[in-house]
């Protein structure tokens, strides 16, 4: 406000007045359109996780259920590893314990086995004892082997003589009766070797021997 003017009158602004019109009225030409302002800023692109190497849960989740997976069935191998030793350590025990029990039997056996070819067993209450015994040992798995005609086989018979040529060589007398528990072999046979044509009369003689 300057001196001599009236109190409460202001001072106004200027007026600016743009000209938007885009024919110059004076040259008659297009006026060119101004350049146009900066635009909003783009928005900045979000970073793969995966592009600096780092794994996706998935993907971890996914390794975690693997590694349990072959855990499991390590574990699972083991057991069974476990039972099938344990089956056969008890299974070898029980065979041990039957082997205990017919090798103390064997001379109750034997003796069986004289009286049976002395004919003691042809009748009475012994043969109903022998008869019995025998059953239950062999339904525990044992069995005999070594007979007159037999093929001589050093890996079950211990033969304590040998006559003829020895070149097909079988069973002529059996002394003492052999014995298997399963495919164990719990005693030999012992007998005596002859030629097939002598195997009647070496029998005969190993009868009237005993």
């Amino acid at each position: 406000m300057t001196a001599g003017e009236p109190e409460g009158v202001q001072e106004q602004e200027p007026v600016t007045v743009t000209d938007r019109r885009r024919i110059d009225p004076e040259t008659g030409e297009v006026r060119e359109e101004p350049a146009a302002g900066p635009g909003p800023a783009e928005a900045e692109p979000v970073a793969d996780p995966r592009a600096d190497g780092e794994p996706e849960v998935s993907d971890l989740a996914d390794e975690r259920v693997a590694e349990l997976t072959a855990d499991l069935q390590r574990e699972r191998a083991q057991f069974a590893n476990f039972r099938r030793r344990a089956a056969e350590e008890k299974q070898g025990s029980v065979l041990y314990g039957k082997q205990l029990l017919i090798d103390k039997l064997l001379p109750v056996l034997d003796d069986l086995d004289r009286a049976r070819q002395h004919g003691d067993l042809d009748e009475g209450p012994l043969r109903s004892v022998a008869d019995k015994l025998v059953a239950e040992l062999s339904a525990e798995g044992l069995t005999t082997f070594g007979a007159p005609g037999d093929v001589f086989d050093p890996e079950l018979h211990e033969a304590v003589q040998h006559d003829g040529d020895g070149a097909e060589p079988v069973i002529g007398a059996v002394y003492r009766t052999g014995y298997r528990l399963g495919e164990k072999v719990i005693r030999h046979a012992m007998v005596t070797v002859t030629d097939p044509s002598d195997v009647g009369s070496d029998a005969a003689e190993q009868t009237g021997a005993q």
